[in-house]
């Protein structure tokens, strides 16, 4: 077998069945545009609008991948055990803000791949059980994403419709973060974290030993990049050409270091083809299914009440198809639904698609990254106890985040 065949062999022999399905869904987008059931126009619309956010994501994947590779996340995970102090309530409050700060800034996508894997290590050398750590992780990447446009692809989308800078946008959604973020909290507590259910005799848990930083300019250099970017979405950048420049920078930052000091970690793996063909190909096929009925049944389910009544009407749709089909064509569906403006309708969208989809493995792309790093790490995942908690967690936590918006409007 010549070269050229053994790479792609050892290729596909490494693509896993969500690798498949992406691919998949790609092919079935462009098999739209070539069969004419999507225009090519609209087909180039689609692409173009979502060009900025591809930018931003491969870029925040890449500097984030070499902030862990760095041990940045180790370090901060191991901090946070040690200053649990064995104490389990203690630990909870200290993983629920890394979880919610890593997705607020660095988005909802980064927590699930690079957190997931920080998290699940700290259980094993912590001697815990694994499954608190991990819905810690899942849950808010999903519950904690509303604040700030760059928290969510589905913020980034909406930020033309919403017509709000970030300092704006947040001060629109810091009382719904907050509600989101809590009732999180009091449900991982009661069905995860207390003794009862993490399935831990002891009533505490035993602080991992520090470890050496492998490189202190790399973790140095990379650090500095993470909070360059951070202070470039706290000084206002909030659209997606501009988010996607402000990543780029942190990265070349981060990408100039390991250059230096560890070439050989600046592999092919660390781009983030797998979201991109996934999100490129929801936007080829979702249009589709928009013209041929989707917008309609969205909009029957939506209304045009800007009102209390309207508000939950798109956040709890906009959470129910974010489950049926995924939260990004949920969005897109539901955004060509609401009236021009209607603000807190469209709010309370983003409000259903942000925290709403917990409740199927697919409702996001965070969570699908999730299932897939459990099952990399043999996590077994209750489905019926996941589901069930999920539906708990989307309906109170949509009722509080929208109830927090319309008070605080």
């Amino acid at each position: 077998m010549s070269r050229p065949a053994q790479v792609l062999r050892t290729a596909a022999d490494s693509m896993g069945v969500l690798d498949w399905i992406r691919i998949g869904l790609l092919l079935l987008g462009l098999f739209f545009v070539a069969t004419g059931l999507l225009p090519r126009a609209d087909a180039e619309a689609s692409i173009e609008r979502i060009a900025p956010l591809l930018l931003f994501l491969f870029s925040v994947i890449v500097l984030a991948e070499l902030t862990k590779e760095a041990g940045v996340f180790d370090a901060i995970a191991q901090r946070l055990a040690r200053w649990g102090r064995g104490d389990y309530f203690a630990l909870f409050l200290l993983c629920v803000a890394f979880a919610s700060v890593n997705t607020i800034f660095l988005n909802l996508d980064t927590t699930a791949v690079l957190l997931t894997p920080v998290m699940l290590a700290l259980a094993v050398r912590a001697r815990i059980a694994t499954l608190p750590l991990a819905m810690t992780t899942v849950w808010l990447a999903n519950t904690a994403s509303l604040l700030l446009p760059v928290s969510n692809l589905t913020n980034l989308l909406a930020a033309d419709r919403v017509a709000l800078e970030t300092p704006e946008f947040a001060a629109r959604m810091w009382a719904p973060q907050l509600a989101a973020i809590a009732v999180t909290m009091v449900l991982l507590w009661v069905f995860f974290w207390r003794r009862s259910m993490r399935g831990e005799d002891a009533a505490r848990y035993e602080p991992p030993e520090p470890e050496p930083v492998r490189d202190r300019t790399l973790f140095s250099a990379t650090g500095l990049a993470c909070l360059l970017f951070i202070g470039a979405i706290l000084a206002g950048v909030h659209t997606g050409v501009q988010l996607g420049i402000a990543a780029t920078v942190a990265a070349a930052v981060a990408v100039a270091a390991f250059a230096v000091r560890d070439r050989a970690a600046l592999r092919p793996s660390l781009i983030p083809w797998q979201l991109m063909v996934f999100v490129t190909g929801l936007f080829l096929v979702v249009p589709t299914l928009e013209r041929f009925g989707l917008d309609e049944v969205m909009r029957a389910l939506i209304g045009t009440d800007d009102g209390a009544a309207g508000a939950a009407r798109a956040a709890f749709a906009g959470g129910g198809l974010s489950n049926l089909l995924n939260n990004l064509p949920a969005y897109v569906a539901g955004e060509s639904a609401v009236p021009e403006g209607n603000q807190d309708q469209l709010l309370s969208l983003l409000i259903g698609t942000n925290v709403g989809p917990v409740i199927t493995p697919w409702g996001s792309l965070a969570t699908l990254l999730w299932f897939e790093w459990c099952r990399r790490w043999d996590v077994r995942v209750p489905m019926r106890k996941f589901v069930l908690t999920g539906t708990a967690l989307a309906v109170l936590g949509c009722a509080a985040s929208v109830a927090a918006l319309l008070l605080t409007g």
